[in-house]
């Protein structure tokens, strides 16, 4: 007795069908419902979408070596690893501008230590403003570093 399975359907002489893509299908649902737990959000930061995407390439990529497209999953290997070379090469190279708001309570000091400190690092810092606050008793000093 010889076993084969269709996808296309019911054969006219058997009772039952197995659809054999819903295995695939239901596989690479589960992995994208995982994968997007990888992706983080806070405020206007989102990560974790590379690491969603290739979760979901590399099950597609098992699924064709296991179901035996070896040629496929060989494709879809160099595929995805020459789109993440290539686009890792693309994000080292994106200008990026670093700034942040800086409020210092400085006891014994005076504003311009903070240019001696971070100048080194390829940092500037701009003086903001000055305040006086009653509750610390003290000076607070509101830079701009970038």
């Amino acid at each position: 007795m010889q076993i084969s399975y269709s996808a296309s359907g019911k054969n006219p002489d058997s009772f039952a069908s197995m659809d054999v893509l819903r295995f695939p299908l239901g596989v690479l649902t589960g992995v994208g419902f995982i994968g997007g737990g990888a992706i983080l959000r806070r405020g206007d930061l989102v990560s974790g979408v590379t690491t969603a995407a290739t979760l979901w390439v590399m099950t597609a990529i098992g699924l064709a070596f296991g179901g035996g497209q070896y040629g496929l999953g060989t494709a879809g290997t160099l595929l995805t690893l020459l789109t993440l070379l290539v686009l890792e090469w693309v994000d080292v190279r994106i200008p990026r501008d670093h700034r942040a708001d800086l409020d210092i309570i400085w006891k014994g000091g005076k504003a311009g230590d903070l240019s001696d400190i971070i100048e080194p690092l390829g940092y500037r810092a701009r003086l903001v403003g000055t305040e006086r606050r009653r509750d610390i008793e003290s000076q607070v000093f509101s830079f701009e570093i970038g």
